[in-house]
């Protein structure tokens, strides 16, 4: 193989990562993959897709090195492959959220309004747990908090939550999160604790950007 062939081929090879995420469903699989490890049938219900889809882009990201496997008996369970696949993730979101045309549209179209939903970031929130002068509510499933969330926080998942509102502390400040910066639990929980009464507001990403940075997570 000559020098152009050889780099050819080396260039073919960071393509086939980018081929990979080439696809909203597989890139959404990355996404419920950064909050920790599932089964296929779980990412299948995640992401609305038969079990034989689910597993044919998992298999495509495995081929691209992007997520592995671990075994439990009979049951298969998928990760990501390591950190740096999240980081990847998370540094697409922010190259689209900043270069793709119609992204605010589409992200609106999905997330609703978001004028009146206030923002916490990860430093204040990390201020007010110390002080203990806040509630943190993850609206994630079960299976995800389990698998980790922050520090201290309390697991209210987002179809749950209209019926334990009445658990909370009247005063004080809630504040919820969950996967991401497009998470739309943590919105919907925010409007759902203001209409009852409730001062609320939401992290300003989620769960794997507070864990990448190094903050406190159990």
């Amino acid at each position: 193989m000559g020098p152009r062939d050889a780099k050819n081929a080396l260039f073919d090879g960071f393509a086939d990562v980018a081929k990979a995420l080439g696809n909203g469903r597989r890139a959404e699989l990355i996404d419920v993959l950064d909050q920790g490890e599932r089964r296929v049938d779980d990412l299948a219900t995640e992401i609305d897709q038969s079990v034989a889809n689910t597993s044919f882009h998992l298999r495509t990201l495995a081929g691209a090195g992007l997520v592995s496997t671990r075994r439990d008996g009979t049951r298969i369970y998928y990760r990501l492959a390591s950190d740096r696949v999240g980081d990847l993730w998370a540094a697409l979101r922010d190259v689209a959220g900043a270069h793709h045309a119609h992204l605010d549209d589409l992200a609106a179209a999905y997330l609703g309004d978001r004028s009146s939903l206030e923002e916490i970031s990860r430093a204040e929130l990390a201020r007010r747990i110390d002080a203990g002068n806040v509630i943190v509510v993850d609206v994630r499933n079960a299976a995800e908090f389990t698998a980790g969330h922050i520090a201290g926080a309390r697991s209210m998942p987002i179809d749950e939550l209209a019926e334990q509102v009445d658990l909370l502390p009247d005063d004080v400040d809630v504040v919820a999160y969950c996967r991401g910066p497009y998470c739309v639990y943590a919105d919907d929980a925010v409007r759902l604790l203001r209409e009852a009464g409730r001062s609320a507001r939401r992290l300003q990403d989620g769960y794997p950007e507070w864990r990448r940075r190094g903050m406190p997570v159990e």
